[in-house]
């Protein structure tokens, strides 16, 4: 389809080209007021990060409690960023159906986390109708453990239970992404992907699609902070579940109850337009009826 035809500006165009091809696309966040946003969101969740001394600029940052999960529940800032209109009415365009934010969180250091792809936590069906958004909220050198994505793995097959040979339904888990690490290593090697890093500026957003391999570098320098929103979005007329514990072949899914975080109404599981009942204390994650 051509540009004219979706309505496309010329850089929309390049962030489309971007997600297709590499599985994320950067920009500068939408917002005139973002860096006064920032400056106000990083004196109010400050004091919330216990064990981490940011007035002592010699202090180990990576100790104490290093995220804040829904602060925008009560931080109008985190909750303005995540309900960006600007970047709603992109996404919409980008996936061809209204995207609403449900979920936030705000990092004053890098994650150091192994890569892995949010569609393990965060599913639809359709397939893959989630994205995330990742805000810089200072500049990010190599020393401060930068984001990090494997260009091109979001073309690689999705894992799912069934592929790594797991029962997901009733299952408990300390982490959803735990069971698919060694398929993801294995996929790794197959395709002899390499890592590159986000070397941020402030102000800066990066897209990344739902099966984007990424993660957080090693923080080489623990005096360093990495400030950063990360918002998910999900997009309309989906069934939203969590692959983690499902077992589809059954009819077995973990699905979740959603709101927008941008008008506080709530998102129910649709398919192709009907709804779709959740089960209630029947099981958890059984797929009841339509």
């Amino acid at each position: 389809m051509q540009r004219g035809a979706m309505g496309l500006t010329a850089d929309e165009e390049r962030i489309a080209r971007d997600l297709n091809e590499r599985g994320y696309a950067v920009l500068d966040f939408p917002d005139a007021g973002i860096d006064a946003r920032i400056e106000r969101i990083k004196a109010n969740l400050g004091p919330r990060y216990a064990g981490i001394d940011f007035a002592d600029p010699d202090s180990d940052k990576t100790q104490g409690e290093r995220r804040i999960q829904d602060a925008w529940k009560f931080d109008e800032d985190v909750r303005a960023i995540a309900a960006n209109q600007t970047m709603l009415d992109l996404l919409g365009k980008l996936y061809g159906r209204s995207a609403f934010p449900f979920q936030t969180l705000n990092f004053p250091v890098g994650t150091q986390q192994e890569a892995h792809t949010d569609a393990v936590h965060f599913s639809s069906l359709p397939e893959r109708f989630m994205c995330g958004v990742w805000l810089a909220m200072e500049d990010i050198g190599p020393e401060a453990g930068p984001l990090f994505y494997l260009p091109g793995s979001h073309r690689w097959p999705p894992l799912t239970n069934s592929m790594i040979g797991r029962r997901g339904h009733d299952s408990t888990l300390n982490s959803a992404q735990d069971p698919f690490a060694q398929g993801w290593q294995a996929l790794r090697k197959a395709y002899g992907a390499i890592e590159e890093m986000f070397l941020a500026r402030k102000g800066q957003a990066l897209i990344w699609t739902a099966n984007l391999l990424h993660g957080g570098s090693h923080q080489k320098d623990p005096r360093l902070t990495r400030w950063s929103q990360v918002t998910h979005y999900y997009f309309d007329d989906c069934i939203y579940y969590t692959p983690a514990f499902f077992d589809e072949a059954l009819g077995r899914l973990d699905l979740r109850s959603l709101r927008s975080i941008a008008d506080g109404q709530s998102r129910p599981n649709t398919y192709l337009g009907e709804k779709v009942e959740r089960p209630g204390k029947r099981g958890r994650g059984w797929l009841a009826r339509f």
